[in-house]
């Protein structure tokens, strides 16, 4: 009996559990999930938590695996690579003949000097956490004005375009409460713009022009100094806030650095096209719980999973892995107001305009602000829940396609 075993049950770790289940006889394999907790988190949805977004984010993990597929609540202390074997801290051992690393990233205040303290939920808040996002939906309720800063404390981190979002949502929040005019936003970010690529940072910096809010660009926090309420950067910027939204540095699972598989942010590194480790062949990294140089996405857990789960195959029988991941990703990018965006790129391709996903004929449009991505961002909440967990195939091909884009500069026909 082979013996798979999958360190985490969030988006990367159900997909590929349930796929591999389809096509790995039982007979033959035991595939066991770990997890610490009980319920998974839609995580998509806690952006709309503080608007007063509906709350129907956690299911059962155990009801979205798949029969045969045996489910472990525990905490990872440490993998052994060498005895290949995976300690939890209440002492079990769980022996592998294959591993996958499938833990994601969380957010770290405590790597921020200053951000946590009295002052954390209650003038500095997060929404990257279930219990974040519901306190900071009590702070802006209780909101009366003043400085509102949204704040990035470093790259990479989940769902780059999420705090952009954030942004936008709250923008529009306070014009619906007819004090927008009473509210300063400002938006901090480590970058030189508004997003990791030009084009797409040249749209979306142009949209928080459009809206008055201020862009304070290439700004490394050195500290939080809560008493003062005020951010300071490693070159001595200061900016002050009456409120502070931050995403803190983002980092992978502690047991990944007690094991020496990862690099300093505990991601584990793996060939980027075929998510095998560097070290190890026989473990695994997908989702975010890997260094694969592109966003730390739902959109790529889904497309690398599907890449994995070929080359895993190959791998077991023992033949080389030809399926190669090209780093695609898109996402939904909500701007207020009932519209949003929807981008598109690859390790080689930046975000560019045009049409998804079928061509000219769309139905979705790139780089522009249209209902219909907004109906589809909210419509995702569904599909994730029922076709993707469960690893059936999407109509949305793994590998990006160039069909339908076009450069800014490029003349387009009809």
């Amino acid at each position: 009996m082979k013996r798979l075993v999958i360190l985490g049950g969030g988006t990367a770790g159900t997909v590929v559990a349930n796929k591999l289940r389809r096509r790995l006889s039982l007979d033959e394999w035991r595939i066991t999930v770990i997890d610490r907790q009980r319920d998974h988190l839609y995580q998509p949805g806690l952006l709309f938590v503080p608007f007063g977004g509906r709350v129907d984010l956690l299911r059962s993990r155990r009801r979205l695996l798949r029969n045969g597929v045996q489910l472990l609540i525990g905490e990872v202390a440490t993998v052994d690579p060498e005895r290949k074997s995976v300690r939890l801290f209440d002492g079990d051992v769980v022996g592998y003949d294959y591993l996958v690393v499938a833990t994601g990233t969380s957010p770290r205040p405590d790597q921020t000097p200053g951000m946590l303290g009295a002052e954390w939920r209650r003038s500095i808040h997060d929404f990257y956490t279930y219990d974040g996002a519901f306190a900071l939906r009590e702070a802006l309720q209780e909101f009366t004005g003043g400085r509102l800063v949204v704040h990035v404390v470093d790259q990479p981190i989940k769902c780059p375009v999420a705090p952009l979002e954030f942004t936008f949502l709250v923008e529009a929040f306070f014009r619906r409460r007819e004090m927008r005019d009473q509210v300063e936003l400002v938006y901090v970010t480590p970058l030189d713009g508004a997003f990791t690529k030009p084009i797409a940072s040249r749209y979306l910096g142009r949209l928080l022009d459009e809206r008055k809010i201020t862009v304070e660009t290439d700004f490394l926090v050195e500290r939080v100094d809560a008493e003062r309420k005020t951010l300071v950067s490693y070159d001595e910027r200061e900016i002050d806030y009456d409120l502070l939204v931050t995403v803190p540095l983002n980092m992978g699972a502690d047991f990944v650095a007690a094991s020496d598989l990862g690099d300093e942010l505990n991601y584990v590194p793996v060939d980027k096209h075929t998510l095998q480790s560097r070290a190890y062949p026989d473990i695994f990294a997908v989702g975010d719980a890997n260094d694969l140089p592109t966003s730390k996405a739902g959109s790529v857990a889904h497309f690398s999973s599907e890449i994995f789960v070929e080359n895993f195959l190959q791998y077991v029988e023992g033949v080389a892995m030809t399926h190669r991941f090209d780093g695609h990703a898109n996402c939904f990018v909500e701007t207020g107001h009932g519209k949003g965006l929807l981008i598109d790129f690859n390790y080689d391709t930046e975000p560019l305009p045009g049409r998804f996903p079928l061509g000219r004929l769309g139905p979705l449009s790139l780089l522009r602000e249209t209902k219909a991505n907004h109906w589809g961002k909210l419509a995702f909440r569904w599909i994730y829940w029922h076709p993707l967990l469960k690893g059936r195939r999407l109509p949305v091909p793994s590998r990006m396609s160039m069909s339908g884009k076009h450069r800014p500069d490029e003349e387009v026909r009809p």
